[in-house]
């Protein structure tokens, strides 16, 4: 997995009933884009993460890009 400040995590649920929580990358303390990350929740909540397989990296838009 590699992402880059400003990205965004996508953590979806584990059990039933439980949604689905984003959260931006605000910095990278691994290697050429590799986690762990320190991440900021919705809610404000920040933490260092290492994502597992429930885990879809969003990549910030840039300048020009088209959705």
């Amino acid at each position: 997995m590699r992402a880059s400040v400003g990205d965004r995590l996508l953590v979806h649920g584990r059990i039933v009933g439980q949604h689905d929580r984003t959260a931006e990358i605000i910095e990278v303390l691994g290697e050429n884009g590799t986690p762990p990350y320190r991440v900021r929740f919705e809610d404000g909540h920040e933490t260092l993460m290492s994502p597992g397989p429930d885990t879809v990296v969003r990549p910030f838009p840039t300048a020009g890009a088209q959705e």
